[in-house]
């Protein structure tokens, strides 16, 4: 009988996905560990393998399909010997004859696939709505403002679906011819305020004088959970500057000593990969601060689990060093290394990524000197790291140089109270300027 293939879930926290790619095609032979698709998160491109030995009898989601839901029918297969033909007739996957059709069901689909349904011509052709223009909402409203007439415009989408840039790239219609009466001054712009939608916001612009970029599902989830975090976190924020001559001192002893493999060094260790170190070591000195808030008690975590920011195109991601605080230096630079270009790459798995008990945050290579950053739920701490430069200091009396980076810890002050967050940072500044501390 006909075996179905479902969206699945990549997530615990996964509803919806991207269809980016299908690698097989109708007709094909698979086997179990095949790769059939490559599904996109908000976060990462993963693949999707065969479970079921078959011949692919019809791919229900075409490649390109964005928010398709978990357990959604993707694709048929045909059981070995089974007539392909009849497994993807037989499926129920194909449009309902016209009779059956009602024209809300209709509706309800394109809205929630951003597209006409497949095979679903008929349906829409049997309601009451036969000139429906398929447009997406924004197209819609930006057709409105330009004076466009969607009739007149090539859908570029998904089945012919009117988009953004089919609107943008179409002329407006003509204006109307002026009344007798004497025009009207134009109204005032009204000031944008918190909450204004965005058809308020885009008529404070000019039409043409800018351009519209959809979001893409990792920009609403980094939105959401930063919103999330900035209204029911209490943030509190404390500051150190460390001395880093010592350190980078030892750094660069340690990149000497590195044995080679085919000429090339096992590791080369960053400023970066010693912060994560002694932060991981001064959470197990301060094991209160490692801890998470939960409305039924406080979460003690036994290991410091490091996320480290990483910039990615379209956004950041934070691949986590789990168990950093029992790790050597040069392993942590090199699965840092690992994590962070299998990230751009978007090739990291949700256990690389969810999860952890605090995260690291660092801006010096911009030429940032401090910053505070935005704490990632359930996360209680994140550490903001500034660039190091040289500055004046007083030692023993006397005006010195020395190389200092500014730090601030963020903290959920219901989780870290400020003299705990203060304890912590005194921890890591002493791993930070005796860096040799690291090492035993």
């Amino acid at each position: 009988m006909p075996i179905k293939i479902l969206m699945p879930a990549l997530s615990p926290t996964m509803e919806k996905g991207n269809l980016a790619k299908w690698n097989v095609k109708v007709g094909d032979k698979v086997k179990s560990g095949d790769v059939l698709a490559e599904i996109e998160t908000d976060k990462a491109t993963m693949e999707v393998e065969a479970v079921d030995e078959g011949v692919v009898a019809k791919l229900v989601v075409e490649a390109g399909t964005a928010d398709v839901a978990v357990n959604d029918v993707i694709a048929i297969l045909a059981e070995d010997g089974e007539d392909v033909a009849a497994a993807a007739a037989a499926t129920g996957t194909t449009a309902p004859a016209p009779a059956a059709a009602t024209p809300e069901p209709a509706a309800r689909q394109n809205s929630d696939i951003g597209a006409a349904p497949i095979g679903a011509a008929s349906v829409v052709s049997a309601t009451s709505a036969p000139d429906r223009i398929f447009a997406s909402p924004l197209a819609k409203r930006v057709a409105k403002e330009k004076g466009i007439d969607l009739k007149a415009v090539a859908g570029s989408g998904p089945r012919g679906r009117i988009i953004l840039r089919d609107v943008e790239s179409a002329k407006a219609a003509p204006a109307p011819a002026a009344a007798s009466a004497p025009a009207a001054a134009p109204a005032a712009k009204a000031p944008v305020v918190s909450g204004a939608s965005d058809e308020q916001i885009l008529k404070l612009f000019e039409p043409g004088s800018y351009e519209l970029i959809p979001h893409d599902g990792m920009r609403k989830t980094i939105a959401r959970r930063l919103t999330e975090s900035k209204q029911t976190v209490p943030h509190f924020y404390v500051t150190v500057d460390c001395e880093l001559d010592a350190l980078l001192a030892l750094r660069a002893q340690l990149n000497d000593s590195a044995t080679t493999i085919d000429g090339k060094p096992t590791y080369k260790l960053s400023v970066n990969d010693m912060v994560v170190k002694a932060y991981a070591l001064a959470l197990k000195s301060v094991p209160d601060a490692n801890a998470s808030w939960t409305e039924g008690g406080m979460l003690k975590h036994k290991h410091a689990d490091v996320g480290v920011a990483v910039s990615i195109p379209g956004g950041l991601i934070t691949p986590i060093i789990r168990h950093a605080e029992e790790k050597s230096l040069s392993v942590i630079s090199n699965e840092i290394k690992d994590l962070a270009k299998r990230a751009k790459d978007r090739k990291l798995k949700p256990e690389e990524y969810q999860g952890g008990t605090t995260s690291v945050s660092n801006l010096g290579m911009y030429g940032v000197k401090d910053f505070a950053a935005v704490i990632n739920p359930p996360h209680a701490t994140i550490l903001a790291v500034g660039a190091g430069e040289q500055r004046p200091v007083v030692k023993g009396g006397q005006l010195a140089v020395a190389t200092v980076m500014s730090v601030t810890l963020s903290t959920d002050h219901r989780a870290v109270d400020g003299a705990l967050g203060a304890e912590l940072l005194k921890a890591f500044k002493g791993f930070i300027e005796k860096p040799f501390s690291m090492l035993v």
